[in-house]
C-alpha cells in the first residue's frame, strides 16, 4: 500500500543489484561499514556507480535519491544517489547495478578488489514508467 496514493500500486523500481554486485556490497559492507552509491555522469569513470562509506560523498539538492536498496545480509539500506542533471537523461530507464573485472576509479571502494560497479540499463515500460513518474511527483509535493 502506497500511503500517498491510498492504494496498491505494482512493484516497480529504478535501481536493482545482480547477484554479484550484491556479494560485493556484503564484502565491502564487512570491510567499511554502512554505504551508499553515487552516480555522477561526469566524464571517465564518473559514469560509473562509485560506492563509498556512507556519508564520505556529500550530497545535496543536486542530487536524487534514487533507491535505499535492501541487500540480504547487510543489516541497513544502501542508498543510491545520481546527480539530478544525469537523472533527467536517465529517468525513462531502469538501472542495474552488476560488478565486472577490471580497475575502475581508485575512489570507489571496489577498485583495490580488481572489479568495478557498472550501469545496465533498459527502458522502463510505460506502465513502470506511470507508476514512478506518479510517486516522483508525490514525493516532490510531500517534500
Amino acid at each position: 500500500m502506497d500511503p500517498h496514493l491510498g492504494r496498491q500500486v505494482p512493484a516497480v523500481s529504478r535501481i536493482a543489484l545482480t547477484p554479484a554486485a550484491a556479494r560485493l556490497v556484503r564484502r565491502l559492507r564487512e570491510r567499511h561499514g554502512p554505504l551508499m552509491f553515487h552516480q555522477s555522469g561526469g566524464c571517465c569513470d564518473g559514469s560509473s556507480p562509485m560506492c563509498y562509506p556512507l556519508g564520505e560523498f556529500r550530497t545535496g539538492g543536486s542530487d536524487v535519491l534514487l533507491a535505499e536498496l535492501a541487500v540480504e545480509g547487510v543489516p541497513e539500506r544502501v542508498g543510491f544517489w545520481m546527480a539530478a542533471e544525469q537523472f533527467e537523461l536517465w529517468r525513462h530507464t531502469h538501472l542495474t547495478v552488476d560488478v565486472v573485472p577490471g580497475r575502475g576509479s581508485g575512489f570507489s571502494l571496489e577498485a583495490p578488489e580488481g572489479v568495478r560497479f557498472l550501469i545496465r540499463s533498459r527502458l522502463l515500460t510505460d506502465a513502470e514508467a506511470r507508476v514512478l513518474d506518479t510517486l516522483d511527483e508525490l514525493h516532490k509535493g510531500a517534500g
